[in-house]
């Protein structure tokens, strides 16, 4: 392991635990004294995604981060929630056994989980996902949270749409039916 302040290849390890599907291990550079840690996760055998246009692409898992992470940018998030979330993900993925998976089915796991997570990062990336072409299928989405009961608002986030407007929203509903 090499050193990230000096680049010495020369350490020893402190302390080990187990994290998930990993070890962390905290490690002190046997030259120039400091300390780091690193983890080490199990490497599993190659997964391919078959995506839309039935092209075959490694699985990456920084990109199915990347994404995410832009879904839930500048979200009331506590620290490591979406760590935790892509490591559910990906174990899901690999427990289903299958050298190749269809982008839908991670597609499909991803917009589970974030709608149980954050509303309005669910709808960010729908509309990605799910290619929302107008407004209206926007508004669709976003009525359909409402409908099911999943409009409230999560622990510590603000909801979707404000008590007024939901109220208006009900009572123009009424009037349609």
């Amino acid at each position: 392991m090499k050193c990230p302040y000096c680049g010495d290849t020369e350490s020893k390890v402190i302390d080990s635990r187990d994290v998930g599907d990993g070890v962390r291990r905290r490690r002190q550079c046997l030259k120039c004294g400091a300390r780091f840690t690193t983890y080490e996760r199990l490497q599993p055998r190659n997964l391919f995604i078959i995506k839309k246009d039935d092209r075959r692409e490694e699985f990456n898992r920084d990109k199915l981060l990347s994404g995410i992470r832009k879904a839930c940018e500048k979200r009331p998030l506590p620290t490591g929630t979406i760590d935790k979330l892509i490591d559910n993900i990906e174990t899901e993925i690999y427990r289903l056994g299958k050298a190749e998976i269809p982008s839908s089915v991670i597609g499909d796991m991803v917009i589970k989980k974030l709608e149980e997570l954050d509303h309005i990062a669910y709808i960010r990336f729908a509309s990605v996902y799910r290619e929302f072409t107008d407004i209206s299928t926007l508004k669709q989405a976003v009525d359909t949270l409402i409908d099911t009961g999943a409009g409230a608002p999560l622990a510590g986030q603000l909801p979707l749409l404000s008590q007024e407007e939901l109220s208006s929203l009900g009572q123009h509903r009424r009037r349609r039916k």
